[in-house]
């Protein structure tokens, strides 16, 4: 098996905004990710779970690996949605 060096980068992002940073990053030449459901997690104003949500669209996780050398565009399609 090869093995070849990647990057892996997790956006965690409100649901209403997945498809906005979906069709970025595509954009910005990303071939594949995934996207998982966020039942709850713990951030800089304390934990919160996806019945506490505004709405309670909740929040997904879309997962990327990537070579190297195209994470600079990743980052910044991704902080031009976030």
């Amino acid at each position: 098996m090869d093995m070849h060096p990647a990057k892996r980068v997790s956006i965690v992002i409100e649901a209403p905004l997945e498809s906005r940073l979906t069709d970025a990053l595509v954009a910005a030449g990303v071939t594949g990710y995934t996207v998982m459901p966020v039942t709850g997690g713990s951030g800089r104003s304390g934990q919160w779970t996806r019945d506490g949500q505004l709405g309670r669209s909740g929040m997904v996780n879309v997962i990327c690996l990537i070579k190297p050398e195209r994470l600079d565009a990743l980052l910044e399609a991704a902080f031009k949605v976030v």
